[in-house]
Order: structure tokens, then C-alpha cells, then sequence
């Protein structure tokens, strides 16, 4: 059984810094984090293949979010600064076996299993 468990959430002040933790119950080729705010649909923050061949931003987290993991320990890490408002969402990590996400790291179609989420709350 596919296990992904998201940490690191919580609540930070506009400008602030979150580190977000996804801890896989094995390898896969993808992953990546979402998120979803109140009334909009699931975007696409980061994705990364394989040990970092081919890496995902959105162009509202580019340049504020660094996407890495340690394949050693099956985790996947999503580090946020310069954190703002509209960045206020329930953040979820996804992850595929395949390799045909590899293109397609942002769109949540390329992704098979997803954790349960974990809130992040900006404030000013």
C-alpha cells in the first residue's frame, strides 16, 4: 500500500520561511507538491524527477520555492520563502511509478498516489 505523509505545515507571517516534508513509502520517478486554497482548483507549486534530471515551478513560486529530495530516504522536500498571502493553501504531495510524468510534472493527472495534505497559513 502506497503511503505518502506530509509535515511541516503550519501557520507563518508574510515573508516567513516553511519547509514541507513528504516522507514515501518507496521510490518513485515523480513527484511533486500541490496545493489547493478555498474555492479554487488544485495547482501544480513543484515537480521533480528522478534524482533532479527534470524540475517544476510554477511561475508564482519561481525564484521562492526549491523542490529537492533525499532518495535515500524516500522523502521529498519542498522549501518556501518569501512566503505571501495568496501562497495560503492545503499543500499535497503526489507521486507516480511511471516515467511519463516526467513531462508533465505540473498537472495533476501525471499522478497516481497523493498524501492526505497539510495546511499552510500566510498571515500579514
Amino acid at each position: 500500500q502506497v503511503q505518502l505523509v506530509e509535515s511541516g505545515g503550519g501557520s507563518v507571517q508574510a515573508g516567513g520561511s516553511l519547509t514541507l516534508s513528504c516522507t514515501a513509502s518507496g521510490y518513485f520517478y515523480c513527484m511533486g507538491w500541490f496545493r489547493q486554497a478555498p474555492g479554487k482548483e488544485r495547482e501544480g507549486v513543484a515537480g521533480i524527477y528522478g534524482s533532479g534530471s527534470r524540475i517544476y515551478y510554477a511561475e508564482s513560486v519561481k525564484g521562492r520555492f526549491t523542490i529537492s529530495r533525499d532518495n535515500a530516504k524516500n522523502t521529498l522536500y519542498l522549501r518556501m520563502n518569501s512566503l505571501k498571502l495568496e501562497d495560503t493553501a492545503v499543500y499535497y504531495c503526489a507521486a507516480e511509478r511511471g516515467t511519463s510524468c516526467s513531462t508533465r510534472l505540473g498537472e495533476p493527472q501525471s499522478y497516481n498516489n497523493w498524501g492526505q495534505g497539510t495546511q499552510v497559513t500566510v498571515s500579514s
